[in-house]
């Protein structure tokens, strides 16, 4: 007898249907998957005997084959397993197959039949609702999560028992309605960040943190040890605006897939904070891995992705952020498919200006020497600073500015108050530029277009370009920065001490050592 139950596998941040055949025919007992199951998906093989056999049903004393179709596409993970024993029950006749018929079903089985969750109820649930499914049955755990999308009949269980008395008596399960009005939740409270308030002294660095919250720029700390570089990169979140609610779906949808969702569910109300260690390997920057799963980067969307001690990384992994930093997404390619993961991030690097980490110092000696300092820089291509917007030296604070914190001084200007002005800036980005993008990601064309750089300003631009030897790249970069300076003063036009502004944030353009 043959029996098909509807699930679906994850493909990169999508989930794709899946249809689960069970078919039963004479021989010698055993369960067979086929349909390029990983190693999770052939173990379900013994979840499902025993959680069929201790919920009090009949396991078929005969050959059982499985098969997941479309038979190309790989499937990973437990989530088969609740629409592998629904099928099975169908195909030995312990349920009616056409029960089945319209309904999605995900879910790992315990092996006494309870429900357990899985990551991606989000991005299953958009795949249901679009396949026009009658229902789409879920463990428990995943029902705030699978509730966001709204339009889509949910049936959460916590057994399989549960499960099939819905199929059988669907008029005595209460309605379960969904709808986007679900708690808050957020992976990390701003307040365990950082506030500006707290930040004493570096003025520059201040001020390049605000242009970069405002206008969506990437940010180079280079500093001593102790100079606040980490502070004022905490600093970050505290200052971009509140996310729009299709971005916190977009978000919630990328951490349902990566299975890093907190219990409760919910939608992530913050942007995310990620802050790799410096020894962590490409795979786990970008992404990668046999089946494809989002890295720190695609993590960082909508949000900041820190760097410290970005000098420490390897230069073979730093290298790959070039190209997704430019274009807002990653793509990892493998032989049978290529995915896409958004990283639309504000990115913040801190580094040591070498080694010993006092190169520069007026007081403190550097004990690494040229040669030390160059092979220190080399792991920092110029490709990649040529992709940093903001490049701002710190100097180490001097006892009387951090004395001032423990005096009854006025207290720096608090995240808050800097906030606002963001927003503001953010307001006339939205309504000047096309498609209301950051002026970060302006193209060259929509920056000659809606830039409004006056003329004195451009001939400023121009001879620095010869000056410096910009590149084209880092040029317009000089731009952007501008046109967000002037969005912050208030102004319609950039003008020539927005573009000297703009260009005393580009401190490794001609050199690389000798802070």
């Amino acid at each position: 007898m043959l029996a098909r139950c509807s699930g679906a596998a994850l493909v990169g941040l999508e989930a794709r249907a899946v249809s689960v055949e069970v078919d039963i025919a004479p021989g010698l007992p055993g369960l067979q998957v086929v349909g390029l199951a990983d190693a999770a998906v052939q173990e379900s093989r013994q979840r499902v005997r025993a959680a069929i056999r201790n919920s009090g049903l009949r396991m078929p004393l005969t050959r059982v084959v499985v098969n997941l179709a479309p038979a190309d596409l790989r499937k990973e993970g437990p989530a088969f397993d609740l629409p592998i024993a629904l099928a099975v029950l169908a195909a030995s006749g312990q349920l009616d197959p056409k029960l089945l018929e319209g309904i999605w079903c995900a879910g790992e089985l315990g092996l006494g039949g309870e429900l357990r969750p899985v990551r991606g109820a989000v991005a299953l649930a958009l795949a249901a609702r679009e396949a026009l499914a009658t229902a789409l049955v879920l463990p428990a755990a995943n029902q705030q999560e699978a509730a966001l999308v709204d339009a889509l009949p949910l049936r959460p269980a916590t057994h399989l028992r549960e499960v099939i008395q819905w199929l059988q008596q669907p008029e005595q399960a209460p309605a379960v309605p969904t709808s986007p009005e679900q708690p808050e939740t957020s992976s990390q409270p701003l307040e365990a960040l950082g506030d500006l308030a707290a930040v004493r002294g570096q003025v520059h660095g201040r001020r390049a943190l605000e242009i970069a919250a405002a206008g969506g720029h990437h940010l180079l700390l280079v500093g001593p040890p102790g100079s606040g570089k980490t502070l004022l990169a905490r600093c970050l979140p505290g200052l971009l605006p509140a996310l729009s609610q299709s971005e916190r779906l977009e978000l919630t949808q990328l951490y349902s897939v990566a299975g890093l969702l907190p219990p409760q569910g919910g939608l992530l109300q913050q942007r995310p904070f990620r802050s790799p260690h410096h020894s962590c390997s490409s795979a786990a920057l970008v992404g990668g891995g046999s089946q494809p799963r989002p890295g720190e980067l695609a993590l960082a969307h909508r949000g900041v992705l820190f760097l410290d001690e970005l000098a420490e990384f390897r230069r073979d992994v730093l290298n790959q952020l070039r190209q997704p930093l430019e274009q807002g997404e990653v793509w990892l390619s493998r032989a049978r498919q290529r995915l896409r993961f958004p990283c639309s991030v504000n990115l913040v690097a801190a580094t040591n200006p070498c080694a010993c980490g006092w190169a520069g110092d007026p007081e403190r000696s550097c004990s690494c020497g040229t040669a030390l300092q160059q092979r220190y820089w080399s792991r920092l291509s110029g490709p990649l600073l040529d992709r940093i917007d903001l490049q701002v030296v710190m100097r180490r604070l001097e006892g009387s500015t951090l004395g001032a914190g423990y005096r009854h001084c006025s207290a720096p200007e608090a995240s808050g108050a800097v906030r606002e002005r963001v927003e503001t800036a953010r307001g006339r980005m939205l309504a000047r530029n096309p498609a209301g993008v950051n002026n970060s990601q302006l193209t060259a064309n929509a920056l000659r277009s809606c830039g409004a750089v006056q003329p004195s300003a451009l001939d400023l631009w121009q001879q620095a370009i010869d000056q410096r030897g910009l590149s084209a790249r880092a040029a317009e970069r000089v731009l952007r920065v501008g046109r967000t300076i002037a969005d912050l003063d208030g102004a319609d036009q950039v003008s020539s001490a927005a573009i000297a502004e703009a260009l005393s944030y580009r401190s490794f353009d001609q050199r690389r050592q000798g802070l």
